[in-house]
This record gives C-alpha cells, structure tokens and sequence, in this order.
C-alpha cells in the first residue's frame, strides 16, 4: 500500500507560548524554529504578530533564519491583523497567513454577539484579504469540535472558494471523542464542495486527554496535516504531542502514513523546549519523558534484558535515547543486579549475586532507587574489600 504524506505544523512558538511563564525571547524563539526545521517540521508557526511589537519582530526575523520550512503567521479575521502578519512574514521563502474566527454557537453568539450568516461573510472577507498578500492561506474555524456539521460546512465551502489553501478543524476545548472528530472530517470530505483541492488540519487540545487520539482519527477520516507541538505544551492542558503522533504513525505502519519528521531529534528538542521554557516534562510523558524507557520492576527488567522488545515497542535510539534504564529498587530482581553489576565492571559468581542480592534489598527497602555507588559499596562488602576495585 502506497504510504501518504502526513504534514507537521507545529505551533509550540505560538500556542505552546501561551503557557503561562513560557515566554521566549527573539533569540530563543529563532533557536527553538532553526531546531524545527532541523526536525523536518513542515510549518512552524512563528507567531500572533499583531500581539505585540515583541511578537512582530520575533516572526520577522524566523521568517528571515528558516530557509525550507514554511513560516506561518496567525492573525483573527480582521484586516489589521492580516496586514499586520503578512508585513511581518514579507522576508519569507515560504508564507502562510493562518486567519480565522468562531464557528460554534457558543462562539457566534457569546464571543462575537453575531448571527451564522454574518461570520460566514466575515471569515471569506478575511481569507480575500489575505489572498492579497500571499498564495498560501489557512482558514481556522475556531471551536469547530463544538460545531454543527451541516453548518461547519458551509463556511468551509465558502472559503474554500475565497482561495483558502489549508482548512483548520480545531477540537479548540478539547471535547471531542475520537470517533465523534474523525466523523467529523469524514463528514466534511463527503460534504464540502472543493474540499479535494485543499489539506485538512486538525489542531487538537487535550482537555480531556485525547488529543493525540483526535489527531490520529483526524488523518484516518481524511485530514492530511497535524496542527501540535513539542511535548504537548499549549493552552489549559496543552495541545497534541509532535513526538506522539509522529511515532504513532511509524510504529503503526499499517495505518499507510508517514512524516519527514527525524525521529532521533524528538528527545534533543524536547529537551531544548523544555530548558528554554521552563517547562520539565512529566517523567511519565510518552516517547520523551525521563522513565519512558526505564523499567524497576523485576520481571520487566528480566525480559529487557533477555530481549528489548519484551516490554519496549520502541527502540531509545530512535527517538534519540542512548538506551534503556535499568532502575534499581526493592522490586528488582537478581537478573537486573547482575546486569548492573555487569556494567560497572563486575562478572558476579552465583554465590556472589546471592550474597550481594540479599545486602542489595536491605538497602533498597530504605530508598527509593540504588545507585551504582551503592552496588559499589555492596559488592565490596561480599568480596571483603570495603569499597570494591573496578
């Protein structure tokens, strides 16, 4: 089955900084976008240049550093804003304006205090303008989870043929469930006509969780790029996971996708996010936190160390871990000691493994991990020589 491309839009410079006390300076912000394209994304999204002068000059000057990826500015449906970030993206190889409004009802008539015929001439107004300035335009139809169908249809109709590029379908509160959004695109390759010449996005929040779920239906119903962000900072509880999603589609070949992504990068610039926004990530998070490939409990350390796939569906240097972790605890077993034990530069006997087993749980009964100072100290003890000679 031939594989289909599955575009990368990343918004951690724009959506991940609305985190509260994440905010980048120019200079990391230029970093963090080189590091990005470096990566293989295919957009990133640089910034809200009517936001702020800040905001302006940092788009400005990604615009200028980044040479192949495309360089998107988000703007609402107002002509200030459109101006304002097509000025900012001028020096751009490659500019997408990505303006938009609220489609929902609790939008229109709360946010906007308007009618849906009236946010139908606003957003094809909106799209016409920026067509001005550049080829390239996403429309987002903001809270399309929380939409009705019928409706999210034809204002997508309606930009579509104002010369709209991309179509962004965001789960903006998060509420979806999976088979409820991935109808939702079904619904909108079956039912908007034009569709077939543009790329669907999804742009998922994960309120509930089930952000990358979304995204994944998302691209099984027809969409065709990933709006998301490196580990899955955003808004509330943040946005889909770059690395998850990513990985989902090359563990899950079978699903006839793929992405230009460098997987070896997803720990590196996980770990450059997270320092320049100081932001750590969860220990638990998927592919990128700091125990996703560590085991401590024994019968998961035996059968890592027996055969790597026992417990692991992917290989730590893929997603740029030098290897797995070994943790030490009380419910380690005698394989993961001798293990240990092995690479610090011990060849233990049985009768050893046994005697330093028994010291091993009386120390590991008291602390949360046993470091290999400890199995130093340990083994020095069973073969009488205090502090034992590597």
């Amino acid at each position: 089955m031939a594989e289909t491309k599955i575009f990368i839009f990343d918004t951690t410079l724009r959506d991940g900084e609305q985190v509260p006390g994440c905010k980048l300076d120019a200079k990391q912000k230029i970093e963090i976008a080189l590091e990005l394209e470096r990566l293989g994304v295919d957009i990133i999204e640089a910034g809200f240049p009517i936001s702020s002068p800040g905001d302006f000059r940092a788009v400005e000057a990604i615009a200028k550093a980044v040479k192949t990826s495309v360089v998107c500015g988000l703007s609402r449906a107002v002509e200030a804003d459109i101006q304002r970030a097509a000025e900012a993206l001028k020096h751009a190889k490659r500019p997408r304006i990505h303006t938009g409004i609220g489609t929902s009802p609790t939008h229109i008539q709360h946010k906007f205090r308007s009618n849906a015929e009236e946010i139908i001439e606003r957003a094809v107004k909106a799209v016409k303008f920026a067509k001005k300035f550049v080829e390239d335009v996403e429309f987002y139809a903001e809270d399309a989870g929380r939409t009705d169908n019928e409706y999210l249809a034809r204002v997508l109709e309606a930009v579509v043929a104002a010369g709209a590029t991309v179509l962004n379908i965001p789960d903006t509160t998060g509420y979806c469930m999976p088979d409820e959004y991935g109808a939702k695109i079904r619904y909108l390759v079956e039912n908007v006509k034009g569709i077939h010449k543009v790329v669907i996005s999804t742009h998922c929040h994960n309120d509930l969780g089930m952000a990358t779920a979304n995204s994944i239906a998302g691209i099984q119903n027809g969409a065709r790029q990933i709006e998301c962000t490196i580990n899955g900072i955003g808004e509330r509880a943040g946005n889909t996971a770059l690395e998850e999603v990513v990985m989902i589609m090359r563990q899950h070949s079978s699903l006839g996708f793929y992405t230009d992504i460098n997987t070896r990068m997803l720990n590196p610039i996980s770990a450059l996010v997270s320092d320049r926004m100081g932001m750590p990530v969860q220990p638990n998070k998927a592919i990128v936190g700091a125990n996703a490939f560590a085991h401590s409990s024994g019968i998961h350390q035996d059968g890592v160390i027996k055969h790597r796939e026992t417990y692991e569906i992917i290989d730590p240097e893929e997603v740029g871990v030098d290897h797995s972790k070994i943790v030490l605890t009380a419910r380690s077993g005698r394989s993961a000691i001798a293990y240990r034990a092995k690479n610090i530069g011990y060849d233990l006997t049985k009768d050893e493994l046994d005697r330093v087993y028994e010291l091993f749980l009386e120390i590991a009964d008291l602390r949360k991990e046993v470091k290999d100072d400890d199995l130093h100290e340990i083994i020095g003890q069973v073969r009488g020589k205090g502090r034992a000679a590597v």
